[in-house]
């Protein structure tokens, strides 16, 4: 694992044919967000230049910044090609062994914060797991205020 704020150098694996599966939906938007953001990158500088003309204008950008909205708009549609759709299509498939290290990292996150927190709450070993953990962790302990409402009762703090 490397440091924070270090990159770690993960090994990029080659597409797995050239008629690959057809993904998912949530695996061909995460294709289409890497497609969209490296257009995004080649147009840097034309998006600057339009946000920087339409910066306080509301209703008269569109007038006002024409020409920078129509080079904006040039430089997208000139590097929105299917070729780049399928070069970031192989980067997607490429980084597969990071996006993995990454989801096991959270996961192990995850557990480590839930067996900090039964730690917390001084729940004893045996009790921590099992339908038993589970219901004292669901009746935490009230710091000051009314105790839970009575289902169908008022609240104690309201008058009738």
């Amino acid at each position: 694992m490397a440091p924070p704020g270090e990159v770690e150098d993960v090994p990029r694996l080659p597409m797995p044919s050239l008629n690959p599966l057809p993904l998912s939906a949530a695996q061909e938007a995460q294709v289409r967000e890497l497609y969209h953001s490296r257009v995004r990158n080649y147009c840097a500088a034309e998006i600057k230049q339009f946000a920087d003309c339409a910066l306080g204008r509301t209703f008269t950008a569109p007038f006002k910044c024409r020409q920078q909205n129509r080079a904006m708009n040039n430089c997208m549609i000139t590097h929105a090609t299917q070729a780049e759709q399928d070069a970031a299509r192989e980067e997607w498939f490429a980084t597969r062994l990071k996006r993995q290290r990454e989801r096991e990292a959270k996961e192990a996150r995850r557990i480590e914060q839930e067996r900090f927190h039964k730690e917390w709450w001084g729940l004893p070993i045996e009790d921590r797991e099992g339908d038993k953990g589970r219901d004292i962790m669901k009746k935490a302990e009230r710091v000051g205020g009314f105790p839970k409402r009575d289902e169908g009762q008022p609240s104690k703090d309201r008058h009738r």
